[in-house]
């Protein structure tokens, strides 16, 4: 598996996933079922800010296992983790963990994740 830059093509079926994640997180947890508890808007306004940056975690076969979108402040290096999400139905296998790994990886210069 690796991270790579959330790919053009990949963008609706990114978003349909992450929404899964987090809803299937937020009912496990709560037991209560939500119509929606991340709506589409939410996951656009990070993806067109100008600082963000979003990344697919990708099997061998190209298939997405999960994803993160940050926002990168190069002024200040106070960087935000907006979104880290691992596919329904992979998770507890440590590729949260690998992504935020990368993530960590790809910027050295943060001064802190907030």
């Amino acid at each position: 598996m690796k991270l790579i830059k959330l790919r053009k093509e990949d963008v609706i079926e990114f978003k349909k996933l992450m929404q899964e994640a987090f809803q299937y997180g937020f009912e496990s947890y709560t037991k209560q079922k939500e119509e929606q508890v991340l709506p589409e808007k939410d996951i656009d306004e990070c993806l067109n800010n100008p600082n963000g940056h979003a990344y697919e975690m990708i099997d061998d076969d190209g298939s997405i296992l999960g994803g993160s979108i940050v926002n990168v402040n190069p002024e200040t290096q106070n960087n935000h983790l907006d979104f880290l999400f691992v596919k329904v139905g992979v998770q507890s296998k440590g590729i949260g963990q690998e992504i935020w790994k990368e993530i960590e990886c790809l910027y050295p210069e943060t001064k802190k994740w907030i």
